[in-house]
């Protein structure tokens, strides 16, 4: 706009790191990765070099190093690690602008790429200092160590984190790599008291489609995955363009080629999307029947997530633990938890396995106890199909439920009047 002064126009370019510069300098060097950078007046000219996104501190970045993107200065010196953090950076003052700028037009949320890379001073500072305007914007982290969670969150100011080493790969690897079923009790147990923060997520501009060869290599197979996702905490579930049609990314295009992935990088749409969209009458009649079942499945879930306050606000049983000798159960293929609140209690079971299975589902006492469940018959219905039958709730003889072939059902028992 107007009037604001650009990123680095009072840099001292002869310095690689100052707290005042805005950039990192390669002194005295021009950019050169291994890339072509043009000819002639339509030449990219950069003298001197900055460093890159992702921390390579040389003139010459490769071809996989983030040579597009610039890396801004905090105040945080990379030779020793030490950060210098008062007087302000200039850096936060303008970064604190953009965000601000943004916010102005009414955007929901940022999603902060890498915020491991950026100090966790600044998004303190930062944070606040948007929502102290602007209270109703969110703050969404990509972060990918962990042990790092619970900083962002309490101290760095992150409504939410991308839960994808955790819980993501987890599920990946139970699809592909023969990962029991069990080890979604781990991811869990990781988290224990920040669920709420944490975003999770099937697909993303990163990641390759679950439907697509490289992953499930089949859409319909997402039922299991998208049950626990959604349904395993009170926190949000985020849907990628495209993915309630099962898209499969068959498409070579742009830089990254035929890898399982949609481009964001490259002049592209995704084909299932301009279909469903159908020219601004988005009434499926361009969709295939498998499309429309599975956009119709997705929409089951999901709504739930929304109406059954045992998931958007509940507590939480995993069963595994008293089910590990079950042989009505695999635990490898079969994952087994409830959600509680206010008299009402929802059993939900996945099945990742390519055959159906009849369960009888261990419940002790603990549970029914802690979730003030009463033992007996009740009239329950499941609410994936609608189907009602009369259930058993008792620590002494086991719930049963059949699940088709990666599928889910989720049994819902209302146990008291509820107001």
């Amino acid at each position: 706009p107007a009037g604001i002064e650009d990123f680095g126009a009072h840099d001292d370019a002869d310095m690689f790191f100052s707290p005042n510069n805005n950039y990192y300098y390669i002194t005295r060097q021009l950019f050169a990765p291994s890339i072509d950078l043009g000819s002639g007046k339509k030449a990219y000219v950069e003298f001197p070099a900055k460093a890159t996104g992702d921390d390579c501190f040389s003139a010459f970045p490769g071809v996989n190093n983030w040579y597009e993107t610039v890396k801004l200065n905090y105040g945080r010196d990379p030779y020793n690690g030490t950060g210098h953090y008062n007087p302000i950076p200039d850096t936060w003052f303008k970064m604190l602008h953009i965000l601000r700028f943004w916010a102005s037009k009414g955007i929901d949320a940022f999603r902060c790429d890498m915020v491991f890379m950026v100090p966790l001073e600044f998004w303190q500072w930062a944070i606040p200092n948007v929502k102290d305007k602007y209270p109703r914007v969110k703050f969404i982290a990509e972060i990918y160590d962990v042990a790092m969670y619970r900083d962002f969150i309490f101290t760095g100011g992150f409504d939410y984190l991308y839960d994808k080493v955790n819980l993501y790969d987890t599920l990946r690897g139970i699809q592909c790599s023969n990962f029991s079923a069990a080890t979604i009790t781990n991811c869990w147990q990781s988290i224990e008291g920040i669920q709420p923060h944490m975003l999770n997520f099937l697909e993303n501009h990163d990641e390759q489609r679950f439907g697509s060869k490289f992953y499930a290599g089949d859409p319909a197979k997402v039922i299991p995955s998208l049950v626990v996702s959604s349904m395993i905490s009170t926190g949000p579930m985020m849907i990628y363009a495209g993915q309630e049609l099962g898209e499969q990314a068959t498409d070579a295009e742009g830089f990254s080629g035929y890898d399982g992935r949609t481009t964001i990088f490259d002049y592209w749409s995704v084909g299932t999307l301009r279909r469903w969209y159908n020219n601004g009458n988005p009434d499926g009649s361009l969709l295939t029947p498998r499309e429309r079942w599975l956009r119709a499945k997705y929409s089951t879930i999901l709504k739930l997530c929304n109406s059954e306050k045992a998931i958007s606000q509940g507590r939480f049983y995993d069963l595994m633990y008293v089910n590990y000798h079950n042989p009505t159960l695999n635990p490898h293929r079969q994952y087994v938890f409830m959600r509680s609140h206010d008299g009402v209690t929802l059993l939900i079971a996945v099945n990742f396995s390519s055959d159906s299975c009849d369960l009888a589902v261990n419940i002790p006492l603990h549970a029914l106890e802690m979730l003030n469940i009463p033992e007996g018959e009740i009239l329950s219905r499941e609410l994936l199909s609608g189907e009602t039958d009369l259930k058993t709730l008792s620590s002494s003889e086991p719930f049963t439920a059949m699940i088709p072939p990666y599928d889910a059902v989720v049994w819902k028992i209302v146990h008291r009047n509820v107001k």
